[in-house]
């Protein structure tokens, strides 16, 4: 893997960022689908957070969660990424994703991992109690994200015997997130599920987009500036490595007097008052098809469009110009999965103009404006949890329809979304 060393500063209104890093060439597992390396500018924006924590934020391009992108374009970064990962793994292997940000992410790369690794198992953490039948007792474990905006997750485990004895064998753990800014979560990750009952675990796969922890040297926490331990160290037992599509360094330096910040209240893992509905099993439980469900949902977006456009069936040919797809919070990879299908059925249509879908998703994450972040919609939750929720980069009048694809109820939106008349809210059947 060729490498580069490149440094840049990001002044932010709350301090500066400097950044250390180099780019690494994708890797293929043949050669003819070798990509380019990806550049800084086609992986980060950067912005600023309504977080005491930390000030800072890296802005995914190709997440599809803060910025709208081409659904080709994410599942682009979703292979190139699961193509760093070995193919001589111990099984059984676990892929996990890290809540709200990378469900999606996790998902995709298990998915391309499954051609070489067919029973691998996909498991993201939650911040959303499970209440149904399936959930009674079935919280394996929980851990914390020390700077996020939430910082507890949920972790469940799985009624199926079979599943259940798979996941506590597993002797390979892909950690799925969208960067690695300390690496302080794979390691309460890690420690969280070897305390839970994995304890034949050989094997930690770090797999992110960007990561930024490689430099991790000190252990004295009380000199200023002093880094946390190299992982390796940290992860004693097991043996670590990682993968990722650009890797680097960072320090922040505070302005002078930064003005003081109140965060929103969005550090729950309650059950919200919205009951979720049936759209299968794409990762709060342990499984091998992630794809469960989409077959459901597909059609009822197909019906509901159908009626939407006052077709008498559906005809991608029909599509407007430009689609904007939106998951909601943690549920967005079956909406990922319907903003695919529509690009490519979009392009497979004799149209004069081949409509534009893109995806981006809603989030309870609080984020400045400036920067990567140029428009911000707030609104109440659908879940019922009371919470302010948002959507960054999406002007509603700047798309011909906006699908926005939820796990709760349809009528359980804000009504700033239902007053719109070019979004359709496609919501499970209940």
């Amino acid at each position: 893997m060729s490498a580069k060393q490149q440094s840049t500063t990001i002044t932010l209104p709350r301090g500066t960022l400097d950044l250390t890093y180099q780019t690494n060439e994708a890797t293929a597992q043949n050669d003819s689908d070798k990509k380019d390396s990806y550049q800084l500018e086609d992986l980060l924006g950067f912005a600023q957070r309504i977080n005491p924590k930390r000030a800072f934020l890296f802005v995914s391009k190709v997440l599809g969660r803060h910025i709208p992108v081409a659904p080709h374009t994410m599942r682009h970064a979703f292979t190139d990424l699961a193509n760093l990962v070995p193919s001589d793994l111990p099984e059984p292997i676990l892929v996990i994703g890290m809540a709200e940000t990378a469900v999606g992410l996790s998902a995709g790369v298990h998915q391309a991992l499954q051609t070489r690794y067919p029973n691998a198992l996909l498991l993201n953490s939650t911040r959303h109690a499970q209440l149904d039948d399936r959930s009674t007792d079935t919280l394996l474990t929980t851990f914390n994200e020390d700077h996020s905006h939430a910082s507890q997750h949920l972790i469940y485990q799985s009624t199926d015997t079979h599943t259940q004895e798979q996941l506590l064998a597993s002797k390979t753990l892909i950690m799925v997130d969208d960067e690695a800014s300390t690496g302080n979560t794979c390691v309460n990750v890690v420690t969280a599920l070897r305390n839970a009952g994995l304890k034949q675990l050989e094997q930690v796969h770090l797999t992110t987009l960007v990561d930024w922890s490689l430099d991790q040297k000190s252990t004295d926490t009380t000199l200023e500036g002093a880094l946390p331990e190299r992982m390796a160290a940290r992860l004693a037992g097991v043996d670590f490595h990682r993968h990722h599509l650009l890797s680097g360094a960072w320090q922040w330096t505070d302005a002078p007097n930064p003005e003081p910040i109140t965060m929103p209240a969005v550090d729950t893992t309650e059950a919200g008052s919205q009951a979720l509905g049936d759209t299968g099993n794409w990762g709060r439980f342990p499984t091998l098809n992630s794809t469960d469900g989409f077959a459901e949902y597909l059609l009822r977006f197909q019906t509901i469009f159908t009626k939407f456009s006052h077709q008498e069936r559906f005809d991608a040919a029909q599509l407007p110009k430009s689609v904007l797809i939106l998951g909601s919070n943690e549920f967005v990879w079956l909406p990922f999965l319907l903003a695919e299908w529509l690009e490519t059925h979009a392009q497979q249509q004799n149209c004069a103009t081949t409509p534009m879908v893109k995806f981006s998703a809603l989030t309870r994450s609080p984020i400045a404006l400036g920067g990567a972040i140029t428009t911000m919609l707030s609104f109440s939750d659908n879940y019922g949890l009371g919470m302010t929720n948002f959507a960054y980069n999406v002007e509603p009048n700047e798309w011909d329809l906006i699908v926005l694809c939820v796990e709760t109820a349809a009528d359980s939106v804000d009504d700033m979304w239902k007053r719109l008349n070019n979004v359709l809210v496609v919501g499970p059947s209940m």
